[in-house]
């Protein structure tokens, strides 16, 4: 399908457990006459069959849903199709939805209020190759870079004390045992012990799998040493 103006209407299948939502906003994206709805499903799996079906260049999609849950089932699409654009459409506005669908590779994120000006606009932004947030979602991301990730991490990880936290963060960070004892200014086996309390309060075996919880929750960021 093409636009007014000749050029390809952007492709897009959307994925929400409720069938009239889902009406509505098929209904809202086909009459702004830049975008064509490909396909819809119901749950992740069948939102990873429809794109495999149709090759959208844009998948909205809700978090919540029954089977593969929309982080799961971003994840599971960006490992095969890199180039998709995902644009998260949902209720749920808490940090840990937030960066867990960001960390998986969603491009856009907003919420259900939006109006249909700003869903088609993010739409067209996400299939452009560029990244979208709502107002509330950008003044989190915000609020996370400039301090708040604290909070976050206390409420990701409630069992953990606020020094296990700052090891926690440090150790996703890629930081080794020396350098976050110099950081933090312990000793190193102190440091070891912080590190052993971590990795039993999170039922996790070794160092590395307590970095992935964290990077699965958005703590961290790329490595940059180890020990």
């Amino acid at each position: 399908m093409n636009d007014g103006a000749g050029r390809r209407a952007v492709r897009v299948v959307i994925a929400d457990d409720h069938p009239m939502y889902r009406y509505g906003l098929a209904a809202v994206l086909a009459t702004s006459g830049t975008v064509d709805v490909v396909g819809e499903a119901g749950n992740g799996d069948d939102l990873l069959a429809a794109v495999e079906r149709t090759s959208p260049d844009v998948v909205v999609t809700d978090l919540a849903m029954p089977g593969l849950d929309g982080t799961a089932a971003t994840r599971a699409l960006l490992a095969r199709h890199p180039s998709l654009g995902v644009l998260v459409l949902t209720m749920h506005e808490d940090d840990q939805a937030l960066f867990g669908a960001l960390r998986a590779g969603a491009r856009g994120y907003l919420l259900k209020d939006a109006d249909s000006a700003d869903i088609v606009r993010a739409v067209l932004t996400v299939a452009a190759g560029d990244a979208v947030y709502g107002r509330a979602v950008a003044h989190r991301i915000i609020a996370f870079f400039t301090g708040a990730h604290r909070a976050y991490a206390a409420q990701v990880f409630p069992e953990l004390t606020e020094r296990e936290r700052e090891v926690l963060d440090l150790v996703a960070l890629g930081h080794g045992n020396h350098q976050i004892a110099g950081r933090l200014v312990l000793s190193e086996k102190t440091v070891r012990n912080h590190v052993s309390a971590i990795l039993f309060k999170l039922q996790v075996s070794d160092r590395a799998a307590a970095v992935a919880r964290a990077r699965d929750a958005g703590i961290g960021g790329s490595p940059t040493s180890s020990e």
